[in-house]
């Protein structure tokens, strides 16, 4: 038997209960903006593994925000992955993109429940980054969420920290599901095949992603080279 623990939401959630409970529900909130902040603080006291994180419904019962299912799904990608919605009320081709996005959710659970996760610090407070590096630094994947209109349309580079600064790595998005809607007529051409540099350029420099419209989240792959 696995146990939740859950009151109203993450009312109950304490390294005490987590004696007694196999994972916690963060938030009764399952918006994806909103879930953004809540698992980002939940993140400094718990791991991803043990953290709660559905793909809910189109709109939001909780504010009424409509948000993408790429959004929605990258949101939920980085936890205790889950689906909150029926999904025999939705199309063909959406039921065909959140498969694609549970099938990477499954091949990427080895490292994002194993992992050390980052935080990404961006000057652009509309901007927000965070991943998972394999503790044995071949592997990483990341995501860069634009929560709202920024004042700068380009957001300038965005670090990937936490890699080894030595090491060579090919960055791209993950392969297999759509990519998020931008702003920009055309997108970095590094996105279409990938881009190799060090853990130190990666840590230091980044690189240029493309111009997210607002509640949209780009997930990035790094994998060693070398």
């Amino acid at each position: 038997m696995e146990i939740e623990s859950c009151s109203s939401g993450g009312a109950r959630v304490d390294l005490a209960i987590l004696a007694r409970t196999d994972r916690v529900w963060a938030s009764d909130c399952n918006d994806a903006l909103e879930r953004l902040s809540i698992q980002r603080w939940t993140g400094l006291l718990l791991p991803p593994e043990l953290v709660g994180t559905h793909i809910g419904p189109e709109r939001s019962h909780t504010t009424n925000r409509v948000h993408d299912l790429g959004f929605r799904a990258a949101t939920a990608l980085f936890g205790h992955h889950g689906i909150e919605w029926d999904i025999a009320s939705i199309g063909a081709a959406e039921q065909t993109e959140l498969a694609a996005w549970v099938a990477l959710h499954k091949r990427l659970r080895p490292l994002l429940h194993a992992g050390r996760v980052v935080r990404v610090d961006h000057p652009d407070p509309a901007v927000w980054a965070h991943g998972v590096v394999d503790h044995d630094t071949t592997r990483a994947v990341y995501a860069v969420a634009r929560l709202a209109t920024s004042v700068a349309q380009v957001p300038g580079a965005v670090r990937l920290p936490g890699l080894d600064p030595g090491r060579r790595y090919r960055v791209r998005p993950v392969a297999d599901v759509p990519a998020p809607a931008t702003i920009d007529r055309s997108a970095p051409t590094w996105l279409a095949a990938g881009v190799t540099l060090t853990g130190a350029a990666l840590a230091r420099v980044g690189v240029q992603v493309p111009a997210l419209h607002p509640e949209q989240s780009l997930v990035l792959e790094v994998t060693a080279v070398d």
